[in-house]
Order: C-alpha cells, then structure tokens, then sequence
C-alpha cells in the first residue's frame, strides 16, 4: 500500500484529501499512469504538459522516481490566491 495525498483543485477527484492505494512497486509516471486510467476528469488533471509537482516521502521531485510500499506521494497543483 501507498498513501497519496492530493492537494488544492486536485480535492475534488478526491474529496477525502488523501487515499490509500494497493501498489505492487513501480514508478511515480507509473503511478500517474493509474490515476489517468481513473477516467476523463483524472485524465485532464494529471495529463502530461499539466502543471503538478509531486513529492515522494516530503520531497519535491524533478522527474519519475521509483516508488515502493509504504511510500507517501503528494501530488500539489499551482498555489494560486492571495
């Protein structure tokens, strides 16, 4: 299992704020390769080109990093607001 917590607009694919999700091992654009196949609106939030960071365990990545049981990924939209 990994937890992923999504943040900003990304709460309102899920509303809960974070989820639990069975993983067998991969990588970070494997995992978002998952949440795409979720359905269109999953598939317009997280496509390629979208601005998105994601941080693996508390820390911001630059590109895919692997990811394994018992991980935490957040994925964290543009901050907007003032």
């Amino acid at each position: 299992m990994i937890t992923i917590t999504y943040f900003g607009s990304l709460k309102t694919l899920q509303p809960t704020g974070s989820e639990q999700l069975a993983w067998s091992g991969g990588s970070t654009d494997d995992l978002l390769q998952q949440l795409r196949a979720r359905g269109p609106d999953w598939e317009e939030a997280l496509r390629p080109g979208r601005v998105f960071k994601l941080a693996l365990n508390q820390q911001l990545l630059n590109g895919a990093a692997a990811v394994k049981a018992g991980d935490e990924v957040a994925i964290l939209p543009p901050v907007t607001g003032g």
